[in-house]
């Protein structure tokens, strides 16, 4: 007979965290927790800075959404949730122009849930806040395990898309193409693990997170030159480009690609490109656009972060 043990609720976070500041904070900013939240959200985050100033108070973590301009704000408190900490949440919120505000608790009172809920209905379409309680558990003497859990989310998010209207043709097929990649490419376990599902859009590029906030990766579906491409597009960062670029040699045989370096002095931004010729309009071929997406944004993902 197999013997099974029980799951047990660890109900004082505190022993795992005895200070939010000094230990919680710091331990969801690391990447592979950060991302266990983002999961559980529907977001891509990157976290951009850990008590970030906002007048004479810090907020707990700073963060942008990969691929978009939405800044997001996280509060965390491993108590039940408070008067007090929804009074931060707003000036935060306010002080950091946020788009997306976060809340992380031990338990929520219902009558915070209720505000968090008149918030959302009550905010316009670019703004979003998130209730969350965060949970530990642990079978018989094993390493406690974390779950994140939503309490309140903003209706039907994300809110550019839910309102998606299509003026042409054109939007309308980037969108289905969007939508039929992800579909496709999160059946693929090495896929689903190394990156998050985005929302689809009628935008000719989708964007991922590499685990930086200094650059991320990017696809795109270029159209008018029936050209697919996938790039790591570095934000404000020449020196990082020039790196790279030293490395080169090193870069491209790791990564078992030729890549176009473009620097692009006059502009913001640098660009690391391998691009592919397709055709769009035979949706047959899609699969094969999608594997070859899938193959060279693994390496990508398996290459670049060990050199930023």
């Amino acid at each position: 007979m197999v013997t099974l043990s029980r799951l047990e609720e660890i109900h004082d976070l505190r022993t795992v965290w005895p200070h939010e500041a000094l230990d919680f904070t710091p331990w969801l900013s690391q990447e592979e927790n950060i991302s266990l939240l983002a999961d559980t959200l529907g977001l891509d985050i990157t976290v951009e800075e850990i008590e970030s100033c906002v007048g004479d108070f810090n907020v707990d973590i700073f963060a942008s959404e990969t691929g978009t301009d939405r800044t997001i704000i996280i509060e965390n408190q491993l108590e039940d949730t408070d008067h007090d900490h929804l009074g931060k949440l707003i000036t935060y919120a306010s002080g950091k122009s946020a788009d997306v505000i976060v809340w992380i608790v031990k338990r929520a009172r219902e009558e915070h849930r209720a505000a968090i809920e008149w918030l959302n209905n009550h905010t316009d379409e670019n703004i979003g806040f998130f209730l969350c309680e965060i949970k530990l558990f642990r079978i018989g003497s094993s390493e406690p395990a974390v779950k994140f859990e939503v309490v309140e989310r903003p209706n039907d998010w994300t809110k550019e898309v839910k309102k998606a209207t299509f003026t042409n043709d054109g939007q309308q097929l980037r969108y289905d193409y969007w939508a039929a990649f992800q579909d496709y490419a999160f059946q693929n376990t090495r896929f689903s693990h190394s990156f998050r599902r985005r929302k689809p859009s009628k935008d000719y590029w989708m964007s991922f997170s590499i685990g930086s906030s200094e650059c991320h990766i990017e696809a795109s579906q270029i159209h008018k030159r029936n050209e697919l491409s996938v790039e790591l597009y570095i934000n404000q960062d020449k020196d990082l480009f020039r790196s790279l670029y030293d490395m080169r040699e090193t870069v491209e045989a790791e990564a078992g690609l030729s890549f176009d370096w473009r620097e692009l002095p006059n502009k913001k931004a640098s660009r690391i490109v391998v691009h592919k010729s397709v055709t769009f309009d035979d949706r047959a071929q899609w699969a094969e656009h999608f594997d070859w997406m899938i193959d060279v944004m693994l390496a990508f993902k398996n290459t670049f972060p060990k050199y930023l």
